[in-house]
């Protein structure tokens, strides 16, 4: 891992606990589960947290656990996130912790996210008398599948404690794509909205050898997935950033068969709810415009998955004040751009002000520019960095707590 240009008092103790976060972090791992239901990884929060002395409680809907830690005196609430959920990916990293379920592994990292946050809690636990007001620690199932933090908000997450509304969160996300030990973040959107579409377009079917007496919907079918493009390109502007991805085309299955439909999939990706919306009325202008002109129809299914994730300005601040005292100013990084990727966390951040972070963990046998990243099974990182991690999620608490005194 990357060597620290100032030594920090915090990162020595989150390296201290290192050996016990991996630990977890292990058993986690070997142990994966999909979902919003995740038994045994609960069991393995649970017990990881039964010595601290915190309030803890689990949800009635998934297998969420929260727990709180009282600081010495009154103050604010801040939430600190990990999830939780794996993939249903087969893994082939040759781990010796690897997944002994067939089918199953931890491919976006919430392992780590996990055994971090279990980290935080205890190095927070051991600076209980220096905190003004409380930590609530969120174990978050189905991220992946499931939204699992809108379920958790429905069960009271944010308003639960003691009367006490949470006034900001914080998340880790980690990645092998940025060198081990590094912090990466930028205020406003970090994340897109993640939403889906289907497409069914309807002809009529008949012999393939006369094509002019029915109605081919194959034909359709393609020229709205080259259609949808132009329309990114010639409706949405320049600086609001759009992404619209056909996946999947379904149609006939016999080769003499011309089908009666053709269904197409796929997602679209958005960075703003004006955004988001002049998308889905074109991607439903575009279909049914394109159908129409070839006699067709076209049925259309546009589904909202997560909406975009937007880091406040001033908490960013905070963040990166606190990564700066962790692993120095060298080591910081601002992100030149969103990604266009999906993150449930921006459920909280729709109600309280706060940020979501990536932490660097490249493997020190990779370069950041070609390792497996998330979501392959093949990806790994750096174990170093989880100390980095811990350590940060402390630095972000007594930080934002510490502003109540100013």
């Amino acid at each position: 891992m990357t060597e620290d240009l100032r030594p920090s008092p915090l990162l020595s103790e989150a390296r201290a606990l290192l050996p016990g976060i991996l630990a977890v972090r292990h058993e986690i791992h070997r142990a994966p589960e999909v979902g919003i239901h995740l038994p045994r990884t609960q069991a393995t929060i649970l017990r990881a947290l039964a010595d601290l002395g915190l309030t803890v409680s689990v949800g009635k809907r998934l297998s969420s656990v929260v727990a709180v830690l009282e600081g010495a005196s009154p103050g604010r609430t801040l939430l600190l996130r990990a999830d939780m959920d794996a993939l249903p990916q087969q893994e082939a990293t040759g781990l010796p912790f690897a997944s002994r379920t067939a089918g199953v592994m931890h491919a976006c990292g919430h392992d780590t996210h996990t055994a971090m946050l279990i980290g935080a809690a205890r190095l927070l636990t051991a600076r209980r008398d220096r905190l003004a007001g409380r930590v609530v620690f969120m174990f978050q199932p189905g991220e992946e599948l499931g939204g699992g933090a809108a379920l958790m908000i429905d069960e009271g997450l944010l308003d639960h404690v003691d009367g006490s509304p949470v006034e900001g969160a914080f998340a880790l996300h980690i990645t092998a794509r940025h060198a081990a030990g590094t912090v990466h973040l930028r205020p406003g959107p970090q994340f897109a909205a993640a939403d889906t579409l289907r497409i069914t377009v309807r002809g009529r079917a008949g012999h393939a050898a006369a094509p002019h007496k029915v109605l081919d919907p194959v034909p359709v079918a393609c020229e709205i997935v080259q259609a949808l493009q132009t329309m990114v390109t010639r409706t949405i502007g320049v600086f609001e950033p759009a992404v619209v991805t056909v996946t999947s085309i379904t149609a006939g299955r016999a080769v003499n068969i011309i089908p009666e439909t053709a269904e197409l999939t796929g997602t679209y990706r958005t960075l703003s709810e004006p955004g988001r919306q002049a998308v889905r009325d074109g991607i439903a202008r575009v279909a049914h415009g394109v159908a129409a002109a070839h006699g067709a129809t076209a049925d259309v299914e546009l589904t909202d998955g997560y909406p975009a994730l937007h880091n406040d300005p001033d908490f960013t601040a905070t963040v990166r004040a606190a990564a700066s005292g962790v692993v120095g100013p060298a080591h910081l990084h601002e992100l030149p751009h969103p990604t266009m990727g999906g993150e449930d966390f921006s459920y909280i951040l729709q109600r309280v002000p706060g940020a979501m972070a990536f932490l660097g963990a490249c493997p020190p046998d990779r370069a950041p520019e070609t390792a497996p990243d998330n979501h392959s099974n093949h990806v790994t990182y750096d174990e170093d960095a989880l100390a980095v991690g811990t350590a940060l999620h402390c630095a972000v608490a007594e930080a934002f707590l510490a502003e109540t005194r100013k």
